[in-house]
């Protein structure tokens, strides 16, 4: 796999990027919209890494296009809500909200829109997902201090005319980005490659 190299990178210890154009590089298809590029797919992935600390340069010199064109994909990105924003990442323990709760609800279908506003107005609740289900098609994730914390978001919960299937406190929890926007291609196509090329003007 060849990847791009670069001051910046090497200053900013980011990741190594496969070089798009030479590292046989295909998308999964059944996960990306088509019109997706490789230079698109490239500036979400590095964004995933490290958005308040990448520049337009660093993804321009990783993804093989200028950084003028990186600012307006990611324009674009933005306008069609492929970025829908810039958030930080909390460590609750840190900010002295050590209990993290999960709570698996029940809701009607018909009034699960209205419900979901109203758990969102509940103070500690920082997540709520949603599934197809008939049964358990709420898992709303809260935060707290204490075990009071807990009975008082079960109160309120209950309050909203809600039955709590289970309630458990979150021992861990892991994320991490999307890693997939590329998938190796090991069939030997480098003539191809090399005789293609993608420029974009700006």
């Amino acid at each position: 796999m060849t990847c791009l190299s670069s001051e910046s990178n090497q200053h900013h210890h980011l990741p190594c990027v496969p070089d798009l154009h030479t590292a046989g590089l295909h998308t999964y298809s059944y996960t990306m919209a088509p019109d997706l590029d490789d230079t698109d797919r490239g500036i979400l992935h590095l964004l995933q890494l490290d958005a308040r600390n990448t520049t337009a340069q660093e993804i321009g010199d990783q993804t093989g296009v200028s950084s003028s064109t990186v600012r307006n994909r990611i324009q674009k990105l933005e306008n069609r809500d492929v970025i829908m924003g810039y958030h930080p990442s909390i460590n609750y323990e840190a900010a002295n909200l050590p209990l993290t709760i999960l709570f698996v609800i029940t809701a009607a279908s018909s009034e699960r829109l209205n419900i979901v506003e109203s758990i969102m107005g509940i103070i500690g609740v920082v997540d709520i997902r949603e599934t197809l289900s008939d049964r358990r098609n709420l898992y709303v994730e809260a935060v707290g201090t204490s075990t009071s914390d807990l009975d008082r978001l079960s109160d309120e919960i209950h309050a909203l005319g809600l039955d709590i299937e289970r309630s458990e406190i979150v021992k861990q929890r892991r994320i991490q980005p999307f890693d997939h926007f590329y998938q190796e291609n090991h069939v030997d196509d480098t003539d191809d490659r090399n005789g293609s090329t993608d420029t974009e003007s700006t």
